[in-house]
């Protein structure tokens, strides 16, 4: 998966070795490691054979391809041959690739706001980001980019077409695209790149007692700031009945941001456990004893587009049967990367272990599957038939009750809940059902401690 201006980076680039999900500092391994998985690998050392056929490929093509080529250039296209045989994940990083790794760390950039992956040698979105150019595109999880600024996306070398999505602020880019569904037509879309300045939580109440917390990536302020807005909140409104945690498009970001939004909503527990052949990559993250939310029920909405550290926080929850997880499967990206310092211009990003979920399940390719599946749906009110007769107060020679005021102010509300109900429905179909399932959750909990 790679990053378009997205926050998938490490605050620790130029650290010797830096343990990293999607580029994320987690606690640091010994700068020996490297040297003692070479020295445990020496039977697997490369032949002289295939190192003099190495060589000579190489003198081949310096000397006699058709145009002159850059040795350094040369070398490498060499190196990024090897890593591109590896995993999507694996990547040799010069100057610019470290100062956009830099870059993503900060929470502000400029770009597009998408994060997009190679698969099957197609440039796929994994995700837009809230309020960026993308999303206000319309771009969505799954779509495949056939064309920038009318170039198509070449199969061989998609990577230079993910360079090609960044730009400065203000530049317009063309993209061609087909959405992930049976028998899209291509369609073509114009961008402003933009200077993004990403807020990652944002929090409201959806009704008195139910806190909706949106989270749209994890970046370095994202625990610290899910913790304040919540607790500011609790001040203001009390203990919430319930939350609904919505991860939907959420392609992850910094692993440490995740496990302590998961610390905040855990009384304790393993949240995440790396493992790998490096000294130092097998690794845990125990959640502290405190829950900011007391035990309130939880729902977390997942899509397509939720991946890396936004499915550790959602395995953590669900296995620890903290949350009820709906929505649809999640993008499965289950493994950690290391990024390594090769010389003063150049970083090497490689795919060292895979995480592991609290119930030691792998995700990896995978993904998480909710608890309850909801369609992509869109819902639509539409003109019911009338009813002659909707309750007994329509019966002929019907009884009156004896507080009419009460039971007009309650049909009074019922119709106000009924339309903001419709009215959620039609705008986010999955958050209305969410919403549904997190009152019979509360429901059921206030009758268990009865």
């Amino acid at each position: 998966m790679r990053l378009v201006l997205s926050t998938f980076a490490t605050l620790l680039l130029l650290a010797p070795l830096v343990h990293a999900q999607d580029k994320t500092p987690a606690p640091a391994a010994s700068t020996a490691a490297p040297a003692a998985a070479a020295s445990s690998a020496m039977p697997d050392r490369p032949s002289l054979e295939d190192i003099r056929n190495f060589t000579r490929v190489y003198e081949i093509i310096r000397q006699a391809y058709v145009k002159k080529v850059d040795n350094k250039a040369l070398m490498g296209a060499a190196i990024k041959g090897m890593l591109s045989e590896l995993d999507p994940h694996s990547a040799y990083l010069d100057k610019q690739g470290m100062r956009e790794l830099r870059e993503e760390t900060s929470g502000q950039y400029a770009g597009l706001g998408v994060v997009v992956t190679s698969r099957d040698q197609q440039l796929v979105v994994i995700a837009p980001i809230d309020d960026t150019p993308a999303a206000k595109a319309g771009l969505k999880p799954g779509d495949v980019i056939l064309k920038i600024d009318g170039a198509p996306v070449d199969p061989q070398d998609v990577e230079t077409s993910i360079d090609k999505l960044r730009g400065k602020a203000g530049s317009k880019i063309t993209l061609t695209l087909v959405h992930d569904q049976a028998g899209s037509m291509p369609i073509t879309k114009t961008l402003t790149r933009a200077l993004i300045s990403m807020t990652s939580v944002h929090m409201r109440d959806i009704e008195p007692g139910y806190v909706y917390i949106r989270i749209s990536q994890f970046q370095s302020d994202t625990a610290r700031d899910l913790d304040s807005k919540l607790e500011q909140l609790i001040a203001r409104d009390g203990q919430p009945k319930g939350i609904i945690l919505d991860l939907r498009s959420n392609p992850g970001g910094l692993v440490m941001a995740a496990t302590g939004v998961a610390d905040a909503f855990l009384e304790g527990g393993l949240i995440v456990s790396t493992r790998g052949r490096v000294e130092g990559s097998d690794m845990s993250f125990r959640a502290h004893p405190g829950d900011l939310a007391k035990g309130a029920p939880m729902v977390v909405l997942v899509n397509h587009g939720t991946a890396s550290a936004a499915e550790i926080l959602s395995g953590a929850l669900k296995d620890h049967h903290r949350a009820l997880i709906m929505g649809q499967r999640t993008f499965g990206k289950g493994v950690v990367q290391t990024v390594m310092q090769v010389d003063a211009n150049h970083v090497l990003k490689l795919t060292t272990a895979r995480y592991y979920t609290p119930d030691g399940t792998s995700i990896q390719a995978e993904g998480i599957t909710p608890d309850i599946i909801i369609p992509d749906l869109v819902a639509h009110t539409g003109d019911a038939p009338p009813s002659l007769i909707d309750s007994e107060a329509d019966l002929p020679h019907h009884l009156h009750n004896e507080n009419p005021k009460a039971v007009q102010a309650s049909h009074a509300a019922s119709a106000r809940t009924l339309a903001d109900n419709s009215a959620l429905a039609e705008r986010d179909y999955a958050l209305a059902q969410a919403l549904s399932v997190l009152k019979g959750m509360v429901l059921a909990r206030q009758g268990s401690s009865e």
